[in-house]
């Protein structure tokens, strides 16, 4: 394998066959699309045998939106960004989980640990589950969040919101109560701004 992207695209899709859905190349770097069914084969694969030996990040995608909503595939995909430290090369891998209602694919933690983590986020911020996972449990909102926060579904003032009551000596939570207001710049509503 080179960093050359079309020795690296025709490499990979001899090595990896059927294994793909799909290849994309874009801003100098190659996306492979993999089937969620194969995608710990794969991953395996590409760290053994193509010297792809470190993930350095992992991140969901909600693509509910995408396009003006016009996409019509699968909604939720996990995006692993793999480096090849031996051939300086990097490659992006998208698969797709199958159930829009209750995502979900296998773990990753086994081929490469630093993933305990990213899984946790996507499942967190997307409510991906991940099969196999050691410890899957929210790790940046509270434990009594509702919802999953960067879905595109989720309400941008969300649905409860916490503060400290004095009397009660304790945190409570109760309805969001911000009331919708203007974001639009002072500068742009004012007819009159600038005129004199």
């Amino acid at each position: 394998m080179a960093a050359d992207l079309s020795t690296l695209r025709t490499g990979l899709a001899d090595l990896l066959g059927d294994k793909l859905a799909g290849m994309e190349e874009g801003l100098g770097e190659l996306t492979v699309v993999v089937k969620a069914a194969r995608i710990l084969d794969t991953l395996t694969h590409l760290r053994d045998a193509s010297g792809f030996e470190q993930m350095i990040d992992l991140c969901g995608v909600d693509y509910s939106t995408y396009g003006d909503g016009a996409w019509e595939g699968k909604r939720f995909a996990i995006v692993y960004h793999l480096l090849s430290v031996t051939h300086n090369a990097r490659l992006r891998v998208r698969t797709f989980a199958e159930d829009d209602d209750f995502p979900m694919l296998e773990s990753v933690t086994d081929i490469w640990p630093c993933a305990n983590w990213y899984e946790r986020e996507a499942f967190d911020l997307y409510g991906i589950v991940f099969t196999g996972h050691p410890d899957l449990r929210r790790i940046l909102t509270d434990y009594g969040f509702v919802g999953n926060p960067f879905r595109k579904d989720f309400p941008l003032s969300g649905h409860v919101e916490m503060r400290y009551d004095s009397e009660q000596q304790r945190v409570i939570y109760q309805p969001v109560s911000i009331d919708p207001r203007e974001v639009t710049p002072r500068i742009v509503r004012e007819k009159t701004y600038g005129c004199n």
